[in-house]
């Protein structure tokens, strides 16, 4: 298998399963998965990383139907509420792209995908929720 790199750098793909990891103020924990210089909420310039949860429930979604060429549709955006804290927004596959497939509270799981080799082989791997079996 040739060589992988996340498309985001929150995604961590290393020698076990992919996490999600965010930047955790030490004053106030709120949790950012981009870069920040200072917390929205306090103020303060201090940071820790911090893995999040792999689970959590769909806070909201949308089911697209126009997308920029080459992008195929309809497919399902969500906004999901991590077990543990945060709150991230993905693409949700391995669903029916319809309002009877997608509930907002429905249980979900990240899962990754590839989105690409380059000409020396390397993968870019992306991540998105999927439908999570209850008994996880």
């Amino acid at each position: 298998m040739g060589k992988t790199i996340p498309i985001v750098d929150y995604l961590v793909l290393d020698d076990g399963a992919p996490y999600l990891v965010a930047n955790e103020s030490i004053e106030s924990g709120a949790l950012y998965f981009d870069r920040r210089n200072a917390d929205a909420r306090s103020g303060t310039q201090g940071f820790r990383r911090r893995r999040v949860a792999d689970t959590g429930v769909v806070r909201t979604f949308t089911i697209v139907h126009r997308a920029a060429p080459g992008v195929p549709t309809p497919y399902v955006s969500v906004v999901v509420d991590l077990d543990g804290g945060g709150v991230v927004k993905a693409n949700l596959l391995n669903v029916e792209p319809t309002p009877e497939h997608v509930k907002i509270g429905m249980k979900v799981r990240m899962t990754t995908y590839g989105v690409g080799v380059d000409d020396e082989g390397t993968e870019a791997i992306a991540f998105a929720y999927e439908p999570a079996d209850e008994e996880s």
